[in-house]
């Protein structure tokens, strides 16, 4: 059983998913969040999912900033996997969302079977996240300055926090601002719809 949260502002979405969620053998609806943070940190603590289906573009916060801190403060092994959920699921998406620690983006326009699908790979450990092409990654990455493009290079290669700041002499909390700056800073390319 993969037992899935969903974050997303929709009610009417977040009562859709849960409909076909629930229909899907192997696939349990465990709760939801509209993704304020009165709820998300409570939801997720009482329910330990598997997976968060996770509405790139929330009111009241950023998506991926939301992925970002999920990821750095529910540590393994309950460490539960996101699929960045977004009606604007593009190349541009994908360095942003492999920054944050997502583990895909799928667009929401997606028919249930396809859902289910990368539900079900993302949970297996496969990462889907596109291919953006090099004059995507290099056209994003013009906006950073050598720093943060130092900082993303070290983090997309697999450095934790305590290894990206011994390497660039900052504390690991300054890693962790830094890299939810550059999230809105790469984040305000992307459009913001859905």
């Amino acid at each position: 059983m993969i037992r899935i949260a969903v974050i997303d502002d929709h009610p009417a979405l977040r009562a859709g998913l849960r409909t076909v969620i629930d229909a899907e053998p192997g696939l349990v609806f465990v709760g939801e969040s509209a993704g304020d943070e009165e709820s998300v940190w409570p939801l997720l603590r009482r329910t330990e999912p598997d997976l968060i289906l996770l509405d790139y573009h929330l009111p009241h916060g950023d998506g991926l900033q939301l992925c970002h801190r999920i990821k750095r403060q529910i540590r393994a092994p309950k460490t539960p996997k996101v699929l960045v959920y977004s009606a604007y699921a593009s190349p541009e998406l994908a360095l942003p969302a492999a920054l944050a620690g997502a583990d895909g983006v799928v667009d929401k326009g997606l028919a249930a079977r396809e859902l289910f699908e990368a539900i079900r790979l993302v949970h297996r450990g496969e990462r889907l996240l596109g291919d953006p092409s090099q004059t995507v990654v290099r056209t994003e990455l013009e906006r950073l300055d050598d720093r943060d493009r130092a900082l993303v290079g070290l983090l997309l290669n697999g450095a934790g926090d305590g290894e990206a700041a011994e390497a660039l002499q900052m504390e690991p909390s300054e890693v962790q601002h830094a890299t939810l700056r550059i999230l809105g800073i790469l984040r305000a390319q992307v459009p913001t719809i859905g």
